[in-house]
């Protein structure tokens, strides 16, 4: 266990020097940093409760998704009867969470029946493999046929529309610029967004707020608004009002032209006219030719750009657009123009999120738990310190530079991986100073097993590192088993922990049974000695 060749212990030696020099970027100003080569930037990021910021508790809005499941389904309803011919009266109504059709004539149920229960498909994943499905469809009587959504089938959606929303609400943040946000899933229908750095929320709430459900339709000339506000509507059109103030009243038809699906990019800019900042937009295939095809037909007329059910701009086609590109305009600043253009980029959000709890840290309260985490540490290992000294003389100090190196590896690996440090990581850190010593101590506690034995000394040394090994490896890999189960179950400050630990423990492995026996058998083979200075 003593005898390195050259090449493995320069290895070694040259291992640990690279994964510490990967700590360096963190001793240097962000801004000097950014002038190095981008191989040379990686450093840690500190988290929310260390350099402040942003936490916000977001809450999908559940009866909205019910709401557009059941619109969805009665569509559906619709289409299915009117395609297969089959009369009813009535229309299809929606009622206590479910929806309803009259079929005309006593004959036509079971066919409807038959053909409505097509719409039901196979809930996904284990569920259904259990003969579940998301929609059931029965006879009600009296020619009716009811649709409802079983309560599996909600719960399913509503896993979807979280993770969809987590999508949507990732590429936002990461539009404002922000480095290392947590946004992670909260309960059934909760997301957690904590943002470090962004000391004030407003903006974001404002992105995240926003559904950025974009539609472009036609403007319904048929009817003055006037004449819509008192009941006058056409059942094919809707009333809208603008955005901007004052609240301007729109009729405007529910067909939607192009939606916001079929956008690929949107940037704010300046109209080269008037120099008022606008954003510019582009369809993909599917929407330039219908939006050529729109603008084709309605050569004249008014249309409507609809987000979130506000119309933003009411332009009138002048020409075709037939080049799949456009802008629009509707007295922006240019910080709207570039939120509009942000949500646009992202998506739209399948339901509205409501902001449930709001909390931002200072970077004072911050700089306190920095403050408090360092002072931590460092009694910590100067405690650790004295102890190896005191009860190993010669062999703790092996240790303790086995020790400091091990925490330097742990640095540099975490800036190589670019995480986020939180005080608990701190903490982890602390935590494998402990680990790595207690490996030290179990070899140095065999190593004197093995001179009470009689064992001489580079043969007791030698059979220390050999029989500590299967019982550090074995302590070692269930703490790491448990990191790892605290990395899968645990939510922000919990993976920090883990990470951290995870990675202290791998270091911990390669620090005590290669340095520290790359520098015992370097000492070893120097001083040849007698015995042993334990």
């Amino acid at each position: 266990m003593l005898y390195f060749t050259r090449w493995k212990a320069l290895g070694i030696i040259l291992t640990a020097l690279i994964v510490c020099l990967c700590a360096v970027p963190n001793f240097f100003p962000e801004a000097q940093v950014k002038t190095w080569p981008g191989w040379a930037q990686r450093r840690l990021v500190l988290g929310l409760d260390l350099q402040g910021g942003s936490y916000l508790l977001l809450e999908v809005d559940g009866a909205y998704v019910k709401k557009e499941r059941l619109d969805q389904v009665r569509d559906d309803v619709r289409r299915t009867l009117r395609d297969a011919k089959i009369g009813f009266t009535g229309g299809v109504t929606v009622r206590n969470d479910a929806a309803e059709v009259r079929i005309t004539k006593e004959s036509d149920v079971q066919p409807a029946l038959a053909k409505l229960r097509e719409l039901s498909q196979p809930l996904g994943g284990l569920m259904g493999s259990s003969g579940q499905r998301d929609l059931d469809v029965t006879d009600a009587t009296g020619g009716v046929i009811r649709l409802s959504i079983p309560q599996a089938a909600m719960l399913d959606r509503m896993r979807k529309t979280i993770e969809q929303s987590i999508q949507i609400v990732e590429r936002r943040v990461n539009e404002l610029g922000t480095v290392e946000p947590v946004i992670q899933r909260q309960g059934n229908d909760r997301i957690l967004v904590q943002v470090p750095g962004l000391q004030d929320p407003t903006r974001l709430k404002e992105l995240l707020g926003k559904t950025a459900k974009m539609e472009f339709r036609m403007v319904d000339t048929s009817v003055p608004p006037d004449q819509a506000q008192q009941g006058r509507l056409p059942p094919e059109s809707e009333l809208l009002m603008s955005a901007s103030p004052p609240p301007t009243p729109y009729v405007v038809k529910k067909q939607v032209l192009v939606a916001g699906g079929d956008l690929t990019d949107a940037q704010a800019s300046f109209d080269q006219r008037t120099s008022e900042p606008v954003v510019s937009f582009k369809f993909n295939t599917s929407g330039a030719r219908k939006f050529s095809q729109a603008t084709q037909e309605n050569v004249g007329l008014p249309f409507a750009i609809v987000l979130d059910n506000k119309v933003i701009s009411a332009p009138v086609i002048r020409e075709p657009i037939t080049g799949g590109q456009g802008q629009i305009s509707g007295s922006f600043t240019v910080q709207s123009a570039n939120d509009l253009a942000i949500l646009l980029r992202a998506g739209a959000l399948p339901a509205p999120l409501t902001v449930v709890e709001e909390r931002t840290v200072g970077p004072g309260l911050g700089q306190d738990s920095i403050e408090k985490g360092e002072l931590a540490a460092y009694v910590g290992s100067i405690l650790v310190i004295i102890f190896m000294l005191l009860t190993y003389r010669l062999f703790g100090v092996f240790a303790n530079i086995a020790v400091a190196i091990n925490v330097a590896m742990i640095f540099g690996l975490l800036s190589l991986l670019n995480a986020t440090l939180t005080l608990p990581g701190i903490a982890g850190i602390v935590l494998t100073v402990g680990i790595a010593v207690d490996s030290n101590v179990l070899i140095y506690e065999r190593i004197r097993e093995e001179l009470r034995g009689g064992r001489n000394a580079i043969s007791a040394i030698d059979a220390g590192f050999k029989r500590a090994l299967a019982t550090i490896l074995d302590s070692n890999i269930t703490t790491f088993i448990a990191a790892a189960v605290l990395f899968y179950i645990g939510t922000g400050p919990v993976r920090g922990f883990a990470v951290t630990l995870g990675i202290g423990i791998i270091t911990t492995v390669f620090t005590a049974f290669t340095l520290t026996r790359l520098i015992v058998a370097g000492w070893v083979r120097w001083k040849r000695p007698q015995s042993v200075p334990i």
